[in-house]
């Protein structure tokens, strides 16, 4: 397990070598792209069998206080900030944990990286700077995978901040296209929002504690050296960064605007790096969000839900088929938020692992699409499963998990968010969460049986399946799409199912629900069943509710006018600051601050010039005036 920082630092080295050689490297650098994630996967592996084998004895490692689990720690000097030896430096140190959840994380980020970056040979393989996105691509993995094994706050903020600078890259890759260059600005800009928060949050963190540690941090609130105001403060901080990474109320707007990148980096991004790491991050700091009865975590809840239902609703009328899916994400990521704040630590974890799969496998099955269709407009499309059957098949197979159709991973997943919002919040929350749950089958039943099924599109007569180096991947998605559920299951004697490994304080065994399982089959199932009437069959007609809800229909289409409200900000308030700021830098700063002693003294030069005319009366007569000024303003300071 002392090997797990190498994880990263394959695809570290691998993005420079291919920016520099990649002309030269087989594949245009792909391959060694490929190798490398291929060597951190192979190597998280070996990372999960050392863990597994591991005890509270084994050294370096001990069950973790703050969460009853097994963590290693492996840390060693960065560097001194200040004059060593001085009570004022600063240690900085570098480390990583490996612990469950860093171990889960490991597996998606690598496998699913990996699956992506096959699928790109096949799908990027014609684009004139292929080199340069592998590298950019090796790098984002190198990224999340640093910020994953991170133990300090500062070597956190370093990785989330790299993941910022590779979605930006990746989202504009095509930034010739202006739509491109306005979508990665979009989410820079938003998510530096969030991250100035968090940057404020670790620094109240390092005032209060001495130490950008974790564990130190998480010391001082078990200790009750950080009060819980400050505690309370400290992680709504931290949130602020959570809710831009991971697209949540209000800051999701930028990511249905990522669509603009290529569809495997959308891939990459939903399924297990830049979106997921916001929950990540509540889950590493959970202790810190859950002391003092957990202040934080109803605000963690709430914001989740409205996150959830709210674009769900958006999803519901979509037409871009990336952007259904990209409003999934933004759903599904709100009832991992949501079920962190009930304190379903497990659920959350468990749902952002078989989110991944699944909505890794969706996108890339809409990238196939795309690539054997050159069409996203759902409603240009139709009978593509004669054209491209394997697509066709495991889209569907993503869409039936993501929906919750028994016995698909996504099922497990969220039943088990549903449990714990029953369990642990008011009963409104788990009403909104079942109905948000609804409109997650409805969605996805859109966007499976319209492009797929029914009658072929017009212009689809061209469509055609994609080639085998994109199928593969989304086939062993689609396995895990299928069956990383059954990881929930207890099977005595052998496994104690995902409960006993990923866990808060006390393990949990997996337990069903009969009532709000059935009610959740039943939501399911018959959303898919009236997906298949109304956008198959045509046998149920939405004209009736559109008439009587057409103002709602609308406004869910202008995406809750979330983009003209910013925008109007940006022109009256933004833009109007910005102006008075620029005026007073200009005129206060500048011309007054700056430039003000200049002038005065040049000015005064001047003056001055005009009296030094190089004849001796003129000097003579300027001594006599000098020297007239000093006897009065001495005579006066001795009479005074």
């Amino acid at each position: 397990m002392e090997w797990a920082w190498l994880i990263p630092v394959f695809s570290f080295a691998a993005a420079p070598l291919i920016v520099v050689f990649g002309r030269v490297l087989p594949g245009k650098g792909s391959v060694l792209a490929i190798l490398a994630i291929t060597a951190g996967f192979g190597l998280f592996w070996w990372v999960f069998a050392g863990f597994l084998g591991a005890g509270a004895g084994t050294e370096n490692c001990e069950i973790s206080h703050y969460t009853e689990t097994l963590t290693c720690h492996y840390e060693m000097a960065w560097f001194n900030a200040g004059l060593a030896g001085e009570a004022s430096s600063v240690l900085l140190t570098w480390g990583f944990i490996v612990d469950p959840l860093t171990v889960a994380m490991l597996g998606l980020v690598t496998f699913v990286a990996l699956m992506v970056q096959i699928y790109s040979l096949g799908y990027m393989k014609c684009d004139s700077r292929f080199g340069w996105y592998y590298a950019v691509h090796a790098m984002f993995a190198a990224a999340m995978l640093t910020l994953v094994l991170a133990d300090n706050f500062l070597l956190l903020y370093v990785a989330w901040e790299l993941v910022g600078i590779c979605s930006y890259l990746l989202i504009g890759f095509w930034h010739e296209r202006p739509a491109a260059k306005e979508a990665a600005k979009k989410a820079f800009i938003v998510t530096r929002i969030g991250d100035v928060g968090m940057l404020i949050g670790i620094l109240l963190i390092y005032r209060e504690v001495g130490s950008f540690s974790m564990f130190d941090a998480f010391e001082a609130v078990s200790s009750g050296a950080m009060t819980q105001g400050v505690t309370t403060i400290a992680a709504l901080l931290l949130f602020l960064g959570a809710m831009g990474k991971s697209a949540q109320f209000p800051f999701h707007v930028w990511l249905p605007d990522a669509m603009e990148g290529p569809t495997p980096v959308s891939a990459l991004i939903h399924a297990a790096t830049m979106v997921v790491a916001g929950v990540f991050l509540v889950a590493r700091v959970y202790p810190i969000f859950s002391a003092y009865d957990g202040d934080a975590l109803f605000v963690v809840a709430v914001v989740g839900l409205i996150t959830a239902l709210m674009a769900s609703t958006i999803a519901l009328v979509s037409v871009d088929l990336k952007r259904i899916l990209a409003y999934s994400t933004i759903s599904h990521l709100g009832l991992m938020m949501l079920a962190l704040g009930a304190a379903g630590y497990t659920a959350a974890i468990f749902h952002l692992l078989a989110h991944g799969f699944a909505k890794a496998l969706l996108f890339l099955g809409a990238g196939s699409v795309m690539h054997g269709t050159d069409e996203l407009d759902i409603r240009k499309m139709g009978g593509l499963r004669k054209a491209m059957p394997m697509t066709a098949f495991l889209f569907s197979l993503g869409a039936l998990s993501l929906g919750g159709i028994p016995i698909l991973s996504g099922f497990w997943s969220k039943d088990e968010i549903l449990l714990a919002v029953n369990d642990h919040l008011n009963k409104s929350f788990i009403v909104l969460a079942l109905f948000t749950a609804f409109l997650s089958a409805m969605y996805m039943a859109r966007a499976m049986f319209v492009p797929f099924f029914g009658k072929m599109g017009e212009d689809m007569d061209h469509a055609h399946e994609s080639p085998m180096a994109m199928i593969v991947p989304m086939a062993l998605l689609g396995i895990f799409a299928a069956f990383f559920g059954f990881a929930a299951f207890n099977w005595p004697g052998s496994y104690d199912g995902i409960g006993s490994f990923i866990f808060f304080h006390e393990a949990e065994g997996f337990h069903f629900n009969w009532w709000l399982g059935i009610t959740s089959i039943i939501l399911a199932v018959g959303a898919f069943v009236l997906g298949y009437l109304i956008y198959l069959k045509g046998s149920v007609s939405l004209e009736g509710f559109h008439s009587k809800m057409g103002s709602l229909v609308r406004v869910a289409e202008g995406k809750y006018y979330f983009d003209e409200v910013y925008q109007w900000m940006v022109d009256h308030v933004v833009m109007l600051l910005a102006n008075f700021i620029g005026l007073f830098d200009r005129v206060v700063v500048n011309d007054l601050a700056v430039n003000g002693p200049a002038n005065t003294v040049r000015r005064l030069g001047i003056v001055m010039r005009l009296h030094v005319t190089g004849h001796v009366y003129s000097y003579a007569l300027g001594m006599v005036v000098g020297t007239v000024a000093l006897s009065l303003f001495w005579w006066f300071r001795a009479v005074s």
